[in-house]
């Protein structure tokens, strides 16, 4: 016999990893754990098993908790926060990087508790999640280091509320708690509740770290722990990683309570396979998309969409990989899948495949082992876009597949969901991988790779897969707030009189959409008067039909978001150049609406013209430092149709500090004028006519803020929410964006200084764009 005779038909023999260590710990604390509150365990109480999913074998009892037990968090919490972020940047720096080297030193200890708790191989938790934890910790240690420097005029939040899911219990744990912890945060984390055992040993190793008492608080417990995180009225922040149908709620339970949130949430990736592809690179790469963990990824490539000439061969060498998958205990090294984490998630994915009727499904053809939450590698081929199971997170090692003949074809595929979490892109040609990358909706693409995550790159999706990103420079801007302290911010009322002069000509305003003066289809239009009481004019009344109508206008203007920076900070001047042009007219306007400043303002809202004029080709992306043989480049794209609803007490130059950051970076944008003083945005409008701004890019529409930003909010269309109005409607504008899920930016009855720095700059950039992470491994 050769030696390739012998390679080719060898088992693998058994290679299991010792679980002493770890059970030994479990016995160490009674198997029964209480909560992690104010730098020690509590007392265990009532509660629920955690159990081995490989086995069904009970690890630990754990404290199911109480609202009082909530509320001692937070106040632990809240008490420690002060004097944890006054320890300046270098203090947490050190306690971060105590944390990551003991994370390094009890390494071996980690992987195999997550591997019990989880199911998950031991290969996986050893060689990729608790790296990555260590990373994190090791990185946040030099951004906290460096905020006081890099970030001058940043602060902390205050006390984040955090809640974590099953599939990957610690490093979901890193992502959320390094960030928050380096940037002057104090947390309160609830654990998923079937892989909390990590979480608890992450507890232990902050006491050993020497963290200060009440800065990391960990409770345990099903959802209803969460949605007393969720609710607490002394949480300044909420970070939720899980399902699209709980971040959904949970916008709607934080809306008008001033909580900062980030979600990252489902996802329905695509795995794009083009016919000039390495074929057994890309299958390898997909059993890496769709069985790492299970499949149980929230970003896993759980769409193949295969080039036509290419898909038979494609199809057959899939099958012969699958087919050569091991599954089994999770804790044997030579096993390429585990089980799933809890048997409710085993029966979700079996009734979702068993009620498909569609297609041809292909299973790993070998026997599972006995009892366990084991589900076989499983192929579906030959189904609709359409089909159910191609639009729906399946949550477990099942992939679907349909097929594409050209490339605009697969990105019309690929982008036929809800989700917009990651995409990979498999081809040898780099000109069309560059140009298919941009045209996908996801926050990160993979070229010619998958599953690459690191802590300098941001990671995040758009769409229904959340918002906010985890990772990097930019994850860390959810974790702080500019400092200072805003002054609320008064309700500004129409002014009203009694007196109307007759006119010699009547001119009505009108409302301005698709680059044309339109009439308000409800036919109704309001009297505007000046401070002193004298009669300015009349304005429209938009309805819901007027911004559907512009909603539509800036969707056909979806060119616009093509066009290069150059060209958009050209049409920005041209604005400003023909403003300046009509600068005493524009002032008299504003002198009579408001009665004070209009050459002040005026001379303000060119100069904010040129500001975004200048910003328009210069903010880019990065390319981050991540250890591999690439490049991670994160890329600064248009966020879509912006909804804004303007400032009252700056008629012009609230408008166009709004409107200027948004078309600079391509947007489109549906602006609601100040409700109080209306007529200098349809006076504005006029300038734009003469200015070359393309028709649907700007729409502006005059009427009442409370009526229309519930219309804007919920409209599917729209991908994003501004408001800057007096009116009390920020609650309105986030519980109704989570339809959707669409972002929003709003000023909770808080003022901001339209004249000053407050009014321009990187905040206004930051809320006009989304970063989208495109990893470009190269070498050979």
């Amino acid at each position: 016999m050769t030696v390739k005779d012998i390679f080719e038909t060898m088992d693998y023999g058994p290679a299991p990893e010792s679980a002493a260590e770890a059970l030994a710990w479990l016995v160490d604390q009674g198997d029964r754990f209480g909560h992690f509150i104010d730098g020690d365990f509590t007392e265990a109480g009532e509660g629920f098993e955690s159990k081995n999913p490989a086995t069904g074998e009970v690890l630990a009892v754990l404290t199911q908790a109480t609202q009082g037990d909530v509320d001692a968090a937070v106040a632990a919490a809240r008490k420690a926060q002060p004097k944890w972020e006054k320890l300046g940047g270098h203090g947490r720096a050190k306690h971060l990087y105590a944390i990551a080297r003991l994370l390094q030193k009890h390494a071996r200890l980690f992987a195999v508790l997550e591997t019990l708790d989880n199911g998950k191989p031991i290969r996986e938790a050893r060689d990729i999640d608790v790296p990555l934890v260590q990373r994190h910790f090791y990185f946040h240690a030099g951004m906290a280091q460096l905020m006081e420097s890099e970030l001058p005029d940043r602060e902390a939040l205050g006390v984040c509320g955090q809640i974590i899911p099953w599939n990957f219990p610690l490093l979901m744990l890193a992502w959320k708690v390094a960030p928050a912890l380096a940037m002057g945060n104090t947390v309160v984390l609830k654990p998923a509740e079937y892989t909390s055992l990590t979480a608890l040993l992450f507890a232990d190793i902050c006491r050993k770290a020497g963290l200060p008492k009440g800065v990391v608080n960990i409770v345990t417990g099903d959802g209803a722990v969460g949605e007393m995180i969720v609710g607490h009225p002394d949480i300044d922040k909420i970070a939720f990683t899980g399902s699209t149908e709980v971040g959904r709620k949970i916008r709607a339970a934080t809306a008008g309570s001033g909580k900062a949130l980030t979600l990252e949430l489902g996802g329905k990736s695509p795995y794009i396979v083009f016919d000039d592809a390495d074929i057994d690179s890309a299958v390898e790469g997909l059993v890496d998309a769709i069985w790492f963990n299970q499949g149980q990824v929230c970003c896993a490539g759980s769409r193949l969409l295969v080039q036509e000439g290419i898909a038979e061969r494609f199809i057959d060498k899939l099958k012969a990989r699958m087919d050569k998958l091991r599954v089994g205990d999770p804790l044997d090294k030579c096993i390429d899948m585990g089980a799933l984490a809890d048997p409710v998630q085993l029966q979700t994915v079996r009734d979702m495949v068993d009620g498909c009727t569609d297609g041809e499904i292909h299973r790993l053809n070998a026997q599972l082992p006995a009892g366990g939450c084991y589900y076989p590698p499983t192929l579906i081929t030959g189904l609709e876009p359409s089909h159910p199971l191609m639009q729906e997170e399946i949550f477990g090692p099942v992939l679907v597949s349909t097929t594409f003949r050209t490339p605009a074809e697969a990105v019309a595929l690929a982008n036929n969901t809800r989700y917009g979490l990651a995409a990979t892109v498999w081809t040898e040609n780099v000109n069309l991988a560059l140009d298919i990358a941009p045209k996908l909706v996801a926050g990160v693409v993979w070229v010619n790779a998958t599953n690459l995550f690191d802590a300098a790159a941001g990671f995040g999706g758009v769409r229904e897969s959340g918002y906010g990103r985890e990772g990097g420079w930019e994850g860390l801007q959810s974790y702080t707030k500019p400092k200072g302290k805003a002054k609320p911010l008064a309700r500004q009322e129409p002014f009203a009189g009694d007196k109307i002069e007759p006119e010699t000509v009547d001119r009505t305003a009108k409302l301005y959409i698709g680059g044309k003066q339109a009439r308000p289809d409800g036919g109704y239009s309001r009297d505007v008067w000046s401070k002193s009481g004298k009669h300015l004019g009349e304005v429209p009344i938009a309805s819901r039909k007027d911004i559907r109508n512009a909603v539509e206008a800036a969707r056909g203007a979806a060119g616009w978001s093509k066009t290069t920076g150059h060209l958009r900070a050209q049409i920005l001047y041209y604005i400003a150049e023909n403003l300046s042009a009509r600068a005493d007219e524009f002032s008299h306007r504003i002198d009579a609406l408001s009665g004070h400043h209009g050459a002040k303002e005026v001379e303000a809202s060119i100069r904010r013209l040129f500001t975004y004029a200048a910003w328009a080709d210069k903010y880019d992306g990065q390319a981050k430092g991540v250890p591999i043989r690439g490049v991670a480049l994160s890329m600064r794209e248009p966020v879509g149709v912006i909804g804004a609803i303007c400032p009252d007490e700056a008629p012009l130059l609230g408008l166009v500090s709004v409107m200027a950051p948004a078309i600079a970076m391509g947007n489109r944008a549906v602006l609601v004028a100040s409700e109080a003083m209306p007529l200098a945005a349809t006076d504005f409008y006029q300038v734009l006519d003469t200015s070359d701004v393309p028709a649907g890019v700007a729409n502006i529409l005059t009427g009442s803020h409370a009526e229309l930003a519930g219309t804007l909010a919920s409209h599917l269309d729209v991908d994003a929410v501004w408001s800057f109005s007096s009116s009390d409607i920020s609650g309105l504008i986030e519980r109704e964006s989570a339809g959707n899920l669409k972002r929003t930016w709003v000023n909770n009855g808080l003022a901001r200084d339209w004249m000053g720095t407050e009014g321009e700059g990187r905040a206004f950039l930051d809320a006009a764009t989304e970063v989208k992470t495109i990893w470009v491994p190269y070498g050979e």
